[in-house]
C-alpha cells in the first residue's frame, strides 16, 4: 500500500520536548479522581487518564493529557516531587510517565511493563520518595526508581520465599521501610541494608490485614481492614479510632492525618484527635463517592469518582465546592455529532450483540465555544442507553437522541422536552430500541426501531408518524437490530443492520432491497454491518465487523439486478491485498475532499484517499494522541475541518484540512498569521472554492509553493516545494478559480 508520509507522523510521541502538536486537541473528562499529590504551590489531581493542577497563588487550572504526552491507559497512582520538579504518573498496566515540570516534556518508563511477570500484576499502587529514591509499590512487589538518574534500581519480591505479592503502600519510620501487603501483613526492612533484594532480609512486622500505612508526627499509623486506625506504641499497634467503613486511602501531611472511605473523610490533628468529618452527602448538587483526600495549606482536597475535587477550608468544612477543568461527563463516548457550532456526545452502551443491559444512566454532553454543558440523567426524562444523535439541519437548536431502550428523546434549546415512546408517538412498546436516525432533505426524521415488523418509521414535519413493514426483507425481525441510517440525494435510505447486511428503501418505490453476505446476494464479508456512509461521488461505503465493501453507485438501488458491493484491492509490497481485511469497522466519515476516515474497534483510525488506494494517516496510541485504539465514532466539522475521534478512553480531535468548499472567494483567510518561531504545524488557507489554484511567492515574486484545492482548505508546510524551510518574511498568496472567474490575494508573515 502506498503511504503518504507527512511531517505530522514524525511526531510519534517524541519525548524530550514540551511542545504540543497543535494539530491535536484533547476533550477529556476530569471527573473521576484516582489520586492527588501536593506541590509547593499546586495540587496535582489524576483523573482516569489525564491530570490537572490548580495553582494556590493564581488559582489557574491547567490540564495534562495525551496531547501533552500522557498515555490513554488508566491511571492508578500519582506523585509530585518538589525537589526534582517532576511528576510521576503510574498506570494500571505498569507504565510510568515522568513529567518534567520545568518544560512539560515527558518520559515513558516501560521497565515494569516489560518485566517478565504476568501482565495482570503490574499495576502501580503508590509512590514514596526518600533520599532521591522513589519506592514504587506494585501488585508484584516494590521497585526502586532514582529521580536523579531517571533509572530503575532494585526490585523487591517480599512475599514468602521471595514470591510476588501485592504491595498497597509503603512508609519510612525510624530508618526502616514498612510495606503493607495484600496477604502477608506488614513487612519491614532496614533502609541501610544493601541486600534488600533478598526476601529473607524482610521481616514480618504485623501479621494482620491492612489497607494502608503512614508516618505522621513521628508515629507509625496503620489502617486496618477491620475499619479501625492503629498507632504503633513501640511494642504493638494500639487502636485509637474507629472509622466504621472500609478505608480506601490514608495519607499524612505536616499537621494532619487524613483517612478516606467511600462516603466520608476523617481528619486528625497531631494529637490523633479527630477534628473534622466530611460526609459525601454534604457535597453540593452532586451525589458523589470519595477516592482520596489530603490537607494542604489548611485547605481540604477530596477526590471524588464523579465530579473532580471537592474542597473547603479546614476551618469551614461545610463550605464545600467542586474544582475540576471543563470537560465532558465521561470519557467513554459511544456516539458524537459535530454540527457547525456544537458537538454532542452520548454514553449509552450496548454490547457487541446489541444487548443494552444493564441499563446505564449517563446523560448527555454538549460542547461549543462556551465550553461543556453536561445534562445529567436526572434531566433526560428517564431515557436509558442514549446511543445516537441527530441534529435538525434546519434548526440546530432541535436535537433528537436515540435511546436503545426507552424511545426517542427530543431536546429544544438544550432542554429535554419530551421522550417519545408508545404513549405519545408512532413508536411501539415492543420497539423502543431506537438507534439510527436521520433527517431527509424535506426535514422529515427517519427512525429505525429494532425487533418489530414496522422497523422503519418517519416523523414528518407535520408531526405525523408513518411506519413501514420490514418483515419480508429481514430474515427474522424479532432478532433484528439496526445501526446507522444514511439518506442519499435521491431520498433512498441505507440502513446498517446486525444480521441482514444493508437494507435500502425509498418510499417513492415502496420497495425494500438488501445487500448481505455471500457473492450472489451482495458480496459483504459479513451480515453484521456497523458503519455506512455515502461519499461525494454517490458511492456507498459499508463497514462490517469483518471488513470493508463499497457499492459503486446509489443508482444500483433502481436496477433490477441484485446490488453487489466490492472490496477495495490494493498492492502492498507488490502483493494484492484487500483493504481493511477482517477489520472490525465502527464508523466511516467522508471529508470535503472525498477522503474517508475509517474507525476500527482495535486498530485506531485511518484516513484513506478518495478511492481507498492510498493511506494518508493511520493514527494509533503508538504514533498519535489517540488515548485508545478502540474508536467508537468519527465526526467531521464540515466548516472548520476538525475531525473528532470518540474512543472508549476519551475524545480527541485532529485539525484536518478538508473542509466544505465555499461558494466564492470572498471569505478566504490564512491562519496562523503571523507564523511565530514557536509554532509547530502548517499554515492553513481556508474559505476556498473547489479546484481553486493557489500560488505562494516571496515578496520578490519567486514561487515557493503551488497547489489546487480539493475542498475548502489547503495547508502549506512553509517550505519551498518541500525542500527547505523558507526564510523569515512576507509571502504573497495568489488564489484563482479554475476558470479564472474569481481571484483573491492574501499575505502571510513568517518569523523564524
Amino acid at each position: 500500500m502506498k503511504y503518504i508520509f507527512v511531517w505530522l507522523l514524525l511526531f510519534c510521541f517524541c519525548k524530550g520536548t514540551g511542545q504540543q502538536d497543535q494539530n491535536w486537541k484533547g476533550y477529556f473528562s476530569y471527573s473521576q479522581i484516582k489520586d492527588i499529590s501536593e506541590g509547593n504551590s499546586k495540587i496535582y489531581a489524576a483523573a482516569q487518564n489525564a491530570l490537572f493542577t490548580k495553582n494556590f497563588v493564581s488559582n489557574d487550572i491547567q490540564t495534562i493529557n495525551t496531547i501533552d504526552g500522557l498515555s490513554g491507559q488508566n491511571i492508578s497512582s500519582l506523585y509530585h516531587s518538589d525537589a526534582f520538579n517532576k511528576t510521576i504518573v503510574g498506570y494500571e498496566n505498569g507504565l510510568m510517565i515522568v513529567i518534567n515540570d520545568i518544560d512539560g516534556s515527558t518520559l515513558n518508563v516501560v521497565d515494569i511493563v516489560n518485566k517478565n511477570i504476568p501482565s495482570n500484576i503490574k499495576r502501580i499502587n503508590h509512590f514514596l520518595e526518600f533520599n532521591n529514591i522513589v519506592y514504587v509499590s506494585c501488585d508484584f512487589g516494590i521497585v526502586q526508581y532514582n529521580l536523579a538518574t531517571l533509572q530503575f534500581g532494585d526490585t523487591y519480591f517480599i512475599g514468602p520465599a521471595g514470591q510476588e505479592t501485592k504491595v498497597f503502600q509503603t512508609t519510612i519510620f525510624n530508618n526502616e521501610i514498612f510495606a503493607v501487603t495484600q496477604n502477608y501483613g506488614i513487612r519491614k526492612a532496614a533502609l541501610n541494608n544493601p541486600n534488600l533484594i533478598d526476601f529473607a532480609q524482610w521481616s514480618l512486622f504485623d501479621g494482620g490485614f491492612w489497607n494502608g500505612i503512614a508516618t505522621f508526627n513521628n508515629q507509625l499509623i496503620g489502617l486496618n481492614t477491620n475499619n479501625k486506625l492503629y498507632r504503633f506504641n513501640g511494642f504493638f499497634f494500639e487502636e485509637f479510632s474507629t472509622i466504621g467503613q472500609t478505608g480506601v486511602d490514608i495519607r499524612a501531611s505536616t499537621n494532619y492525618l487524613t483517612v478516606t472511605t467511600s462516603n466520608r473523610v476523617l481528619i486528625y490533628n497531631t494529637s490523633l484527635s479527630q477534628i473534622v468529618t466530611i460526609q459525601n452527602t454534604q457535597a453540593p448538587s452532586f451525589s458523589v463517592t470519595f477516592s482520596c483526600a489530603t490537607v494542604i495549606n489548611e485547605t481540604i482536597f477530596i477526590g471524588t469518582n464523579e465530579n473532580g475535587l471537592l474542597t473547603s477550608a479546614i476551618t469551614a468544612p461545610s463550605n464545600l465546592e467542586f474544582i475540576k477543568p471543563d470537560g465532558p461527563k465521561r470519557n467513554n463516548m459511544v456516539a458524537i455529532n459535530a454540527a457547525s457550532t456544537n458537538l454532542w456526545a452520548v454514553y449509552g452502551e450496548y454490547d457487541i450483540f446489541y444487548n443494552p443491559f444493564p441499563l446505564d444512566e449517563f446523560g448527555i454532553s454538549k460542547y461549543n465555544d462556551d465550553g461543556w454543558l453536561n445534562i445529567p440523567f436526572s434531566e433526560v426524562l428517564g431515557a436509558n442507553d442514549l446511543s445516537k444523535i441527530s441534529v435538525n439541519p434546519n434548526d440546530e437548536n432541535q436535537v433528537y437522541i436515540s435511546s436503545f431502550h426507552s424511545g426517542l428523546l427530543k431536546l429544544e434549546n438544550d432542554i429535554p422536552t419530551i421522550l417519545l415512546n408508545e404513549t405519545n408517538s408512532g413508536l411501539e412498546a415492543e420497539g423502543l430500541r431506537i438507534n439510527g436516525t436521520a433527517f431527509d432533505r424535506q426535514g422529515n426524521l427517519w427512525v429505525t426501531s429494532s425487533k418489530i415488523k414496522n422497523g422503519l418509521k418517519v416523523l414528518k414535519t407535520n408531526n405525523q408518524w408513518q411506519s413501514y413493514n420490514m418483515e419480508n426483507i429481514l430474515d427474522n425481525f424479532i432478532s433484528s437490530n439496526f445501526n446507522k441510517i444514511v439518506i442519499d440525494r435521491n431520498g433512498t435510505k441505507w440502513i446498517a443492520t446486525y444480521l441482514d447486511g444493508v437494507v435500502a428503501f425509498n418510499e417513492n418505490t415502496n420497495v425494500f432491497k438488501k445487500i448481505t453476505e455471500g457473492i450472489d446476494v451482495g458480496n459483504l464479508p459479513s451480515r453484521d454491518v456497523r458503519a455506512i456512509a455515502i461519499d461525494n461521488r454517490n458511492q456507498v461505503w459499508i463497514g462490517t465487523n469483518k471488513g470493508l465493501r463499497v457499492l459503486p453507485s446509489i443508482g444500483s438501488y433502481n436496477n433490477d439486478d441484485q446490488m453487489r458491493a466490492n472490496a477495495i484491492i490494493i498492492l502492498e509490497d507488490g502483493v494484492a491485498q484487500e483493504l481493511l481485511f477482517e477489520q472490525f469497522i465502527t464508523d466511516i466519515a467522508v471529508n470535503g475532499s472525498n477522503q474517508k476516515w475509517i474507525a476500527t474497534a482495535d486498530s485506531g483510525v485511518f484516513l484513506f484517499s478518495a478511492d481507498g488506494q492510498e493511506t494518508i494517516y493511520h493514527f494509533t496510541i503508538d504514533n498519535s494522541p489517540l488515548p485508545s485504539n478502540v474508536v467508537n465514532d468519527v465526526e467531521i466539522n464540515a466548516t472548520t475541518g476538525e475531525v473528532f475521534f470518540a474512543t472508549d478512553k476519551g475524545l480527541v480531535s485532529f485539525q484536518g484540512v478538508s473542509t466544505k468548499p465555499a461558494e466564492n472567494l470572498q471569505n478566504v483567510f490564512v491562519y496562523p498569521n503571523p507564523v511565530r518561531p514557536e509554532f509547530v504545524g502548517t499554515v492553513k488557507i481556508a474559505g476556498l472554492i473547489s479546484k481553486a489554484n493557489i500560488k505562494i511567492t516571496d515578496i520578490e515574486g519567486n514561487l515557493v509553493h503551488e497547489t489546487t484545492s480539493e475542498g475548502g482548505t489547503i495547508e502549506w508546510d512553509t517550505t519551498a516545494f518541500g525542500k527547505y524551510k523558507v526564510a523569515s518574511g512576507v509571502y504573497m498568496i495568489f488564489i484563482s478559480a479554475e476558470d479564472a472567474s474569481e481571484t483573491a490575494v492574501k499575505k502571510v508573515m513568517i518569523v523564524r
